[in-house]
């Protein structure tokens, strides 16, 4: 079966899409990873409205991409901070693939506005593609693509 024999139904890509493919969602995703925990710190940094901030972080926490933690300063109502779970945390290296490409393709002349390093050593840290063999990073010339267990045959379509 090729790629276009392959029905696209129960694509894992698009799948992962309706959960953070939106444009604020990963970008709620992105100050999670860099420390936002709070409700209006998001809003103010993200610069979205009240009501689509709470919608996307309402879709995370269903996904199980965050969690939500109680807090509550002196003499306040309990409010709840957003963590990332160990899911959520999972998408890092997507992240950092996006900042790659963006770092390369549309940053600023000065460079990028924020750069990612190894805590050890101080040294830019970057996304690779990998063969779980060991055999190092891999270029697209050097993978393959083949059906997997759940394929299943692309049904006719109208033309």
């Amino acid at each position: 079966m090729t790629w276009l024999e392959t029905s696209t139904e129960n694509c894992t890509v698009a799948r992962t899409l309706d959960l953070v493919g939106e444009k604020w969602s990963l970008l709620v995703l992105r100050d999670a990873m860099n420390g936002v925990r709070r409700f209006d710190d998001f809003r103010r940094h993200v610069g979205l409205s009240e009501s689509v901030l709470a919608d996307r972080l309402r879709k995370l926490v269903a996904a199980g991409i965050l969690d939500t933690v109680p807090y509550s300063e002196p003499g306040s109502r309990t409010r709840y901070e957003y963590r990332l779970t160990r899911k959520g945390w999972e998408l890092w290296p997507a992240m950092i693939a996006l900042k790659q490409w963006g770092d390369r393709y549309v940053a600023d002349p000065e460079g990028p506005p924020l750069e990612v390093t190894h805590a050890d050593c101080g040294e830019p840290v970057e996304a690779v593609v990998v063969c779980t063999a060991g055999h190092g990073a891999l270029t697209p010339p050097k993978a393959r693509t083949r059906p997997g267990p759940s394929a299943k045959p692309a049904g006719l379509t109208a033309r």
